[in-house]
């Protein structure tokens, strides 16, 4: 699980941003949103301009240079901050896994090209490079004494260098450095507001409608959408000699494509990833404004759909009606400034309960990040 996440010099972040999962409380009700003390569910609210899509870009940037997924270069366009002297941007990420520690830290100028990286297990450092100093690499995974150390190649990260080139001896350190990179390569980040885009997890693009056909889930689609309010029969049928999904009005068909309004388009958008959450393939998923084209009722059962799958998961909205205790605790809102983001925990100093009004609350400005 991600537990800790900064951010230095990167988009909108001038000074160090930090994320911190690990702030949690000892709440009674909706235990399983926080697992091990780690919050696994976190909803982030913020005014419009305050850096919650740049947050996510952040969070994802680590998957530029350690796998070959999904990534968006325009998106990382104007990388660092224009405010800031530095010539590159600091990332720090803290995770746990079992009773593993893991803490990576690099610098990189732009998407690409790495400055320096240090990687550490349990507080012993195992990889690191400062290209500023040297391009020495020093390695100390058992199994990897052998390897060149000389990388010149600014875009070669070292720990993708060490997984790729080495075959690791079988210990706990080396078991969870591998699983560190299960870990990043199951990162999924999406979102659907103007166009549709997403980062990590797969690579290239596959038509919506095709991917839910061929895995055979037309008719638990149907539910879905008549589960989330869309009233409807679907089928399959032929158009220019493809697979299609339609509306099926007592025989009469129409392509779903041509008439499914921009609510529904995204509901498809969301099933189409959600078949991959209940595939386990995904570590840990953000969604940007998850919920800009729902009824608050919709938004409610999406929340209720992921904390189902197990997942950790991220999702940033402007909707209150789901800032609850019936749906998640106070530790799991997030409420986000340009210069910090804090739980509703740390933003008053009122011990705040089941029986509160969360909603109530922030309207009255109760909360103060």
């Amino acid at each position: 699980m991600l537990t800790k996440f900064s951010v230095t010099n990167f988009k909108g972040f001038n000074d160090e941003f930090v994320f911190d999962l690990s702030d949690t409380n000892a709440f009674a009700f909706n235990k399983e949103c926080v697992k091990n003390g780690i919050v696994n569910n976190a909803l982030v609210y913020g005014p419009n301009g305050v850096g919650k899509s740049n947050l996510g870009l952040a969070i994802f940037d680590i998957i530029g240079h350690l796998t070959d997924k999904e990534t968006d270069e325009f998106k990382y366009s104007f990388y660092l901050n224009a405010l800031n002297s530095s010539n590159c941007a600091s990332f720090h990420y803290e995770f746990v896994f079992d009773s593993c520690k893991v803490v990576y830290t690099y610098k990189k100028t732009d998407l690409k090209t790495i400055i320096s990286e240090s990687f550490s297990i349990n507080g012993r450092e195992l990889a690191f490079i400062d290209r500023n100093v040297s391009d020495e690499a020093q390695v100390f995974f058992k199994g990897a004494e052998y390897l060149k150390s000389n990388l010149t190649n600014q875009n070669l990260s070292v720990l993708k260098y060490v997984k790729n080139n080495s075959e690791l001896d079988k210990n706990e350190e080396n078991e969870c450095f591998m699983r560190f990179f299960d870990f990043i390569e199951g990162m999924l980040f999406f979102r659907s507001l103007q166009d549709n885009m997403y980062l990590g997890l797969e690579s290239g693009s596959r038509t919506l409608t095709s991917d839910i056909i061929e895995r055979g889930n037309v008719p638990d689609f149907e539910n879905f959408l008549n589960m989330a309010g869309v009233e409807c029969k679907l089928t399959v049928v032929k158009e220019s000699e493809k697979d299609m999904i339609a509306f099926d009005f007592n025989g009469r068909t129409i392509s779903i494509n041509q008439i499914a309004s921009t609510g529904t388009r995204s509901l498809m958008l969301f099933y189409y990833w959600l078949q991959r959450l209940r595939d386990h393939k995904v570590s840990l998923l953000i969604i940007d404004e998850f919920d800009a084209f729902y009824h608050y009722k919709l938004s409610n059962l999406i929340v209720e759909k992921l904390k189902g799958t197990g997942i950790q998961f991220i999702l940033t909205t402007h909707n209150t009606s789901i800032m609850t205790n019936e749906l998640l605790r106070p530790d799991c809102y997030f409420l986000m400034n340009k210069s910090s983001i804090k739980p509703l925990t740390r933003c008053t100093t009122k011990e705040l309960r089941e029986a509160h009004n969360l909603e109530k609350m922030f309207k009255a400005d109760s909360f103060d990040v």
